[in-house]
């Protein structure tokens, strides 16, 4: 378990080192319709992932972002990578990305480029990882700052719409919103920086955009559900990551609109 958090963090850290290159230069985009698409930093993230997780786990698969499931269809140990988490925010000089690696059901890591930091755990306690240092993660709902994404699809509408909470009045009353499209949101619950996090969505636990800051938040103590309330599954629409139960559970209450 510890070489795989070693690998996971090495991983996201050799992907970030080719996001912070890239950083400022006229990239090439690869259009992948519906207004989405991934720059030539993606691909080289990617391929930097997988070279390191290939080295060290050469019997592993691999799902990835831009390249699609490769290597063993008969192993059980699934990598789950997003190597520039943010494209947008990157494509127009925004800082806010990230690099997310994760095992399937194991150990997870998301690289910050910009500052260093790698938000790491082996899947039973969380740490960020900075200068060669690990300090636990501490989550707190002190900062009274709640992460709403606002970005389509919106498969739970109209029952919920991202829009509506941040209207809502007992939201206004007790929590200020921010938005952020990045795995950085749900690290920075992990973290204590946030409160908490809130998005529309479907398959989110298996997600490469998702599964390693899901895992992060549930490992540093974090309560993570679905928009109903209910633990996450292949079926689950959306996600509420809180920092703790009393946040979590006035923001189902607010989600579902009740007094």
């Amino acid at each position: 378990m510890t070489d795989d958090v070693e690998t996971a963090t090495a991983a996201a850290l050799a992907g970030a080192e080719v996001v912070r290159e890239g950083y400022g230069k006229d990239l090439a985009r690869i259009d992948k319709g519906a207004g989405d698409f991934a720059t030539a930093a993606d691909v080289a993230a990617e391929r930097a992932v997988l070279d390191v997780i290939r080295t060290a786990r050469p019997h592993d698969a691999v799902l990835g972002e831009e390249g699609g499931r490769q290597g063993a269809t008969d192993t059980g140990r699934l990598w789950l990578v997003d190597p520039l988490c943010g494209t947008l925010n990157y494509a127009v000089g925004t800082m806010l990305v990230a690099v997310n690696v994760a095992l399937r059901d194991g150990p997870a890591a998301v690289a910050d480029p910009f500052t260093g930091e790698v938000f790491r755990t082996d899947g039973q306690t969380a740490w960020l990882h900075h200068e060669g240092t690990d300090t636990p993660l501490r989550p707190t709902a002190a900062t009274a700052l709640v992460d709403v994404n606002l970005d389509p699809p919106f498969p739970s509408a109209p029952g919920f719409r991202a829009t509506a909470l941040l209207a809502h009045p007992g939201f206004v009353a007790r929590f200020r919103p921010r938005v952020i499209s990045t795995t950085l949101a749900l690290t920075w619950v992990a973290a204590g920086r946030r409160a908490a996090y809130v998005t529309d969505g479907s398959g989110l636990c298996d997600s490469v955009h998702f599964a390693a800051g899901i895992t992060l938040c549930r490992a540093a103590g974090c309560v993570v559900t679905g928009l109903d309330g209910a633990p996450l599954g292949p079926d689950t629409r959306g996600l509420v990551a809180a920092a703790d139960a009393e946040t979590h559970s006035l923001l189902m209450k607010l989600v579902r609109d009740e007094p």
